[in-house]
C-alpha cells in the first residue's frame, strides 16, 4: 500500500473549495479529520453569523454555530441513508463518518460569507456561495459514496429537500 503525505488543514480547506476530488478522498479515509471537518462547519457558521451580526446580534451568531453543527449532522445522516440505502450504486461503500467528513469540508466556501458584512455585496456573495456549496456538496457525496455525478446530484438534492422539511417542522414545533 502506497503511503502519501497528508495535506495540512489549510491545504485541505482550499482544495475542498477548489473541488479537488483527491482532497475529498483523503478526508473520507482520514478518521482523524472529523474534528477538522467540524472546524470548517463552525468557521462557516461564524462567517455567516458575523455577516448577519447587525440583524441578528450575538445570539444569532451563537445559534448559527449550533444550528450549523446540527444541520451538518442531520444532512450527513439523511444523505448517508439516501446514498447507501435508496440510491446506492454498485460500488457504494461508506460509513456515516466518511460522509460527514467530506460534507464538512464541502462547506468551506461558507467561510466567504463573512464578506457579506459589506451589505452592498451581501446578496451577491450569498448567491455565489450558495451555488458553490451545491457543487462542493455533490463532489463530497460522489467521493464518499463512490457513485457517479448524476446519482450524487440526486442524493444531495433529495437530502437537501428532506433536511429543509425536517428543519421547517422542527422550527415550527419550537415556535409553537
Amino acid at each position: 500500500m502506497e503511503m502519501t503525505e497528508q495535506r495540512s488543514f489549510v491545504d485541505r480547506l482550499i482544495g475542498a473549495a477548489r473541488l479537488d476530488g483527491s482532497v475529498y478522498e483523503e478526508v473520507e479515509h482520514d478518521r482523524d479529520a472529523t474534528a477538522q471537518a467540524a472546524m470548517v462547519v463552525v468557521a462557516g457558521a461564524i462567517a455567516a453569523g458575523l455577516a448577519g451580526l447587525g440583524a441578528n446580534g450575538v445570539t444569532g451568531l451563537v445559534l448559527g454555530v449550533v444550528l450549523g453543527l446540527v444541520s451538518w449532522a442531520v444532512y450527513a445522516s439523511l444523505t448517508y441513508f439516501i446514498g447507501t440505502r435508496l440510491l446506492a450504486g454498485a460500488q457504494t461503500s461508506a460509513d456515516w463518518g466518511e460522509l460527514a467528513r467530506t460534507l464538512g469540508f464541502a462547506s468551506a466556501p461558507r467561510i466567504l460569507l463573512v464578506i457579506g458584512v459589506v451589505s452592498v455585496v451581501s446578496g451577491l456573495v450569498t448567491a455565489i456561495v450558495g451555488i458553490w456549496l451545491l457543487v462542493t456538496t455533490v463532489v463530497a457525496v460522489r467521493a464518499a459514496l463512490d457513485i457517479g455525478t448524476g446519482r450524487a446530484i440526486a442524493v444531495a438534492l433529495i437530502g437537501w429537500i428532506a433536511q429543509g422539511i425536517i428543519l421547517t417542522i422542527a422550527f415550527g414545533l419550537a415556535g409553537a
